[in-house]
């Protein structure tokens, strides 16, 4: 079966969506009983599993990976198979517990707490940490061993606000929506659950997994940001706009017009050489690369 179609720029050609339809078969024909498969579209790009439904829509609006030509992620064997029993890679979304992943999210937010906590060895020394990052630490673990409700095994306080989080992105709730849904779910659950009531509370509970950002005031006309020598002024020299929108007289607090967010670079970086997931791809360029003189990755030129 030819897979021409696959470089096809205009997806809604015949050629094209009857391609789509081939592979939709083929997924379907290779995981009997399989909800969920990964998505070879540009977008999610083999790294996302979607239902087989969604996979479809996905490949007509943002095309598949020029590359795929191989399904070998969907069940098709590799050329190299010695057999017809030879291994398959696998294409059925792996069962994780849920309450191990919020563990391991905790342990990369914050490798020292936990490293001191686990000390036993007298020659150890343990690593220093600030008081109140240790305090957001302890509070964490803390809801990430408490039961949702008594007798609950599948799910702890915090892994459900992580759930219910990663579901409102994902789906772009609005915060109302998300209060809603959030109240129909505590008085589903046994009257002594620990659900956060709303979206408010359930931020409160996840400070300190986040990397956080800075709110930075900004011109209405984007002339420039109220920081470091201008933080103080009160109007922009440059356009004379106000920095604060009118408000009633009695209101104690200032509404800036416009807001800009910032987010620092370095504990991302940070975060990511600390993280046992991603440490080893950080330093991939270093130790894993190929040195031949050959470029073939911009690690390899001068810059």
């Amino acid at each position: 079966m030819s897979r021409r179609w696959i470089q096809n720029l205009n997806r809604c050609a015949d050629e094209y969506l009857d391609g789509i339809e081939d592979f939709i078969e083929f997924a379907r024909r290779h995981n009997p009983g399989a909800t969920r498969i990964r998505c070879p579209c540009r977008r999610c790009n083999n790294t996302l599993w979607e239902t087989i439904e969604n996979v479809g829509f996905h490949l007509v609006m943002n095309g598949m990976i020029e590359t795929y030509s191989i399904w070998n992620l969907h069940g098709e064997q590799l050329d190299y198979a010695s057999s017809s029993n030879a291994t398959r890679m696998d294409s059925v979304e792996p069962i994780v517990d849920p309450n191990d992943q919020v563990m391991d999210i905790i342990q990369d937010a914050f490798p020292f707490a936990s490293t001191n906590i686990n000390h036993e060895r007298e020659d150890d020394v343990p690593t220093l940490i600030d008081s109140a990052e240790f305090e957001q630490y302890e509070k964490l673990l803390k809801n990430a061993n408490q039961e949702l409700y008594p007798g609950c095994e599948s799910f702890s306080v915090l892994t459900a606000i992580v759930e219910l989080m990663h579901g409102k992105i994902k789906y772009r709730m609005t915060n109302l929506c998300f209060d809603y849904f959030l109240g129909v779910f505590k008085r589903m659950l046994p009257t002594d659950n620990c659900l956060p009531k709303d979206h408010k509370h359930a931020q409160k509970m996840l400070n300190g997994l986040g990397l956080g950002y800075e709110k930075i005031d900004a011109c209405k006309n984007n002339c420039m940001l109220f920081y470091k020598e201008h933080e103080t002024l009160d109007t922009y020299p440059i356009c004379n706009e106000s920095r604060f929108k009118m408000t009633s007289q009695n209101r104690t607090t200032k509404i800036p017009q416009k807001v800009m967010r910032y987010l620092p670079l370095k504990p991302r970086l940070q975060q990511l050489y600390m993280s046992t997931h991603t440490a080893t791809d950080m330093r991939w360029h270093k130790e894993k690369r190929v040195d031949d003189d050959v470029m073939r990755h911009p690690a390899d030129g001068e810059a």
